[in-house]
């Protein structure tokens, strides 16, 4: 496989990958991570595998049921890559205890993937919420420290 080929790959995997968190599709999901795919950082008492990702695609459905992920910018160095996405939605239920706005929010997704072979083993993920919250105008409870 040239160079050319392997990085057309490696972004087929990634797009599916961001596809799925945006669709909150479990099983597109499983077709691009490993059986024992480590998400960091992991839900407590979860095991590794997509199905983590389940519990969090179901609350995403009723939080931001219009999600979308725009990736910017894509960095491949061998097996890792680094991503640098937007997000955006808007607020339709209920979203770390801040009752649904209906507003609009976008937010910034920063992630590090290790790859095995065609498939993500590993990801390492942070999202900006402070952003969000600060557009719908609050903080959940657990986060406001007045």
């Amino acid at each position: 496989m040239t160079d050319t080929a392997n990085e057309s790959a490696v972004r087929s995997t990634i797009d599916v990958f961001y596809q799925a968190f945006a669709a909150k599709d479990i099983d597109l999901l499983r077709t691009v991570v490993t059986d024992d795919w480590e998400y960091i950082p992991e839900p407590p008492g979860v095991k590794h595998g997509p199905d983590q990702m389940i519990p969090a695609f179901e609350r995403m459905a009723r939080s931001i049921p219009d999600m979308k992920i725009t990736i910017l910018d894509l960095l491949i160095h061998g097996n890792r890559v680094g991503v640098r996405a937007d997000v955006s939605g808007t607020q339709a239920g209920e979203l770390f205890g801040v009752p649904a706005t209906s507003k609009p929010i976008r937010f910034a997704v920063h992630s590090f993937h290790e790859l095995r072979g065609n498939l993500i083993a590993k990801t390492w993920h942070i999202e900006d919420w402070f952003s969000a919250f600060r557009q719908i105008g609050t903080l959940p409870a657990s986060m406001d420290q007045h």
